[in-house]
């Protein structure tokens, strides 16, 4: 599997802590990892003291039988006590070796016998002339001349801290079959990007979704009152189950919370169907259930409103809901704890990709499936939903925060498109037209976000390897006007996610086939900060001038310092 970033999200400054914690397994955690990770707490217990008996060992060396230095021959006058003022030497000297004979030695003038007394008889020469004088301390700390302690837990402390004013991007990596999340942290006043921490994963991710509400198994969540807050993250991977990770905590082995079941079918296994020579490999159907996904979580959508309901989507053709502040129950075969889902909709015929709640009306939901439809409908009476049928493959969905009824949808053959709920027929016999269409790519426009800042603000990125700004401009009663304000190939090669920050107006953040994080300041352009003018002053947002070109990303050690202005590839219009 070549490496790649799937998917990036965005952490609103001052919701990250400023000193993120550190993991500690103890036995209350020990109890929640065994059942969250369906295993026996003795089977965890003992692989728990292994990794404990080989810290040690990595540590301070191996003892007992096996130790390198176990010599049982080995005299003991031989021992050299490391322990105890080690620089010092024996106080009584060494007896003279016998006289030397009569024949004259060349060196005899060198007096060499009684060169050892020469420093004690005169005094020696400076504090060094004795040796004993010196004393050897294993920790700074026990030296009385040096002043300046330093304590290295003050030092790690000062480095994980995270400013109020950094943002924290979240971004699900593949690499040499190895999946993680790679934390960064993100400061605007400095154009700084660096990687945080990271958390491994157990499959390839697929979808990510922040959210601030603790979950009820979380192992740090509060207990004061129903407004619990955090700073997670929930993935979704090729597994269909759900995990949902504390970002404030750091060097975590197992996520806050598991929502759903691991597939115990094997159903993913092609399995040999017919007899003869008509017999031919088959996915084997996978049964749905109501309570739990059996295929892979392609979607995420964390509700704003209800800050307890979590929407997914997933490769079985449903879409269902979670509810984050119910505890674990046991699973119906006893081996394990899970979270159930509370609701399931079945509104789809084939995989569905995305799925998300319309900020103005919370208890809608808006889905778009491989079945090449879209499904507007409330989570209180799904079957009075309405829809559009659409001439290609769902990538993206994306509600208009600005409009409550408008949404838009970016397909596999590269347009993008938006529709008003309003007008959506109940019936999917027949395609829908759309308020308008912008032929965006060559090829899948993979990635979509609405500005939340900016009204009429939208990005999109493709397989063409090109992030593109739209300014959408609507007046009351006439046709929506759409006009490209800047595109750029961000070197991250086919870009699969681009997401605008929660906190700066035409910031985008962008990942893709290069397994590379790349920030895009769009208002470094100056053709785009006047496109925008009138529309950051109706928001009361200010852009800076930057004088690179407003292209980001991580500097690597070994990298040679190249110049900022990154022209290479850049088609800012």
């Amino acid at each position: 599997m070549s490496s790649l970033i799937s998917c990036v999200a965005w952490v609103k400054r001052g919701a990250a802590a400023q000193h993120p914690r550190k993991y500690v397994l103890d036995e209350k955690e020990l109890e929640r990892v065994s059942a969250l990770a369906h295993i026996e707490l003795e089977d965890a217990r003992v692989e728990l003291e292994r990794a404990h008996k080989a810290a040690i060992k990595m540590g301070k060396g191996a003892e007992g039988e096996e130790a390198d230095d176990n010599d049982e021959d080995e005299d003991e006058d031989q021992w050299v006590d490391e322990e105890e003022d080690s620089m010092a030497v024996d106080e009584e000297k060494p007896k003279k070796l016998a006289e030397p004979s009569a024949k004259t030695d060349d060196l005899s003038q060198y007096n060499l016998d009684d060169y050892d007394d020469d420093d004690e008889a005169t005094g020696g020469f400076g504090p060094f002339s004795n040796i004993k004088g010196l004393t050897f301390h294993r920790d700074n700390a026990d030296d009385p001349y040096i002043t300046a302690k330093e304590d290295p837990e003050d030092e790690e402390r000062e480095e994980l801290e995270i400013l109020p004013t950094d943002n924290l991007i979240v971004a699900a990596k593949t690499e040499d079959d190895v999946s993680q999340l790679e934390i960064y942290v993100y400061d605007d006043s400095q154009e700084n990007l660096y990687v945080h921490h990271d958390l491994m994963l157990p499959n390839f991710p697929l979808c990510l979704e922040w959210l601030n509400f603790s979950p009820a198994s979380s192992s740090g969540m509060e207990t004061d009152g129903p407004a619990k807050f955090g700073n997670y993250i929930a993935v979704g991977t090729m597994d269909p189950e759900i995990e949902i990770w504390s970002l404030d905590v750091i060097e975590s082995m197992y996520p806050d919370m598991v929502l759903g079941r691991p597939d115990k079918t094997t159903a993913h296994v092609p399995v040999p169907v017919g007899t003869g020579k008509k017999k031919r490999k088959k996915m084997k159907q996978r049964p749905r259930s109501s309570v739990h996904h059996v295929d892979a979580v392609l979607g995420l959508s964390w509700n704003k409103t209800h800050r307890h309901m979590l929407a997914s989507a997933s490769a079985d053709q449903t879409v269902k809901l979670w509810d984050l502040s119910r505890t674990p129950v046991a699973d119906e075969e006893g081996t394990g704890e899970s979270v159930p889902a509370v609701r399931s909709f079945e509104v789809h015929k084939d995989k569905v990709q995305a799925v998300q709640w319309n900020e103005r009306e919370p208890t809608v939901l808006l889905s778009g499936s491989y079945d090449r439809t879209v499904r507007v409908f409330d989570s209180r009476a799904p079957d009075t939903g309405v829809g559009s049928v659409l001439g290609s493959d769902v990538e993206a969905i994306r509600w208009d925060p600005w409009e409550s009824h408008a949404f838009y949808v970016s397909l596999e053959n590269g347009l993008v498109l938006n529709f008003d709920a309003r007008t959506l027929p109940t019936d999917l016999a027949s395609p829908s037209p759309a308020r308008f269409t912008v032929s965006a790519h060559d090829g899948a426009a993979s990635a979509l976000d609405v500005n939340p800042l900016i009204r009429g603000c939208i990005c999109t990125g493709g397989a063409d390897k090109v992030v593109k700004v739209w300014n959408v401009d609507q007046t009351e009663g006439s046709k929506p006007s759409v006009s490209m304000v800047a595109s750029r190939n961000m070197e991250v090669g086919k870009v699969f996610s681009a997401v605008f920050s929660p906190d700066d107006p035409l910031t985008i953040a962008a990942a893709g086939s290069k397994a590379k994080l790349q920030i895009w300041d769009v208002g470094a352009n100056a053709g785009a900060r006047k496109a925008f003018a009138s529309k950051l002053v109706e928001a009361g947002k200010m852009v800076k001038e930057r004088e690179s070109s407003g292209l980001i990303g991580v500097v690597s050690d070994d990298e040679e310092d190249t110049d900022a202005d990154g022209d290479a590839g850049e088609d800012d219009s």
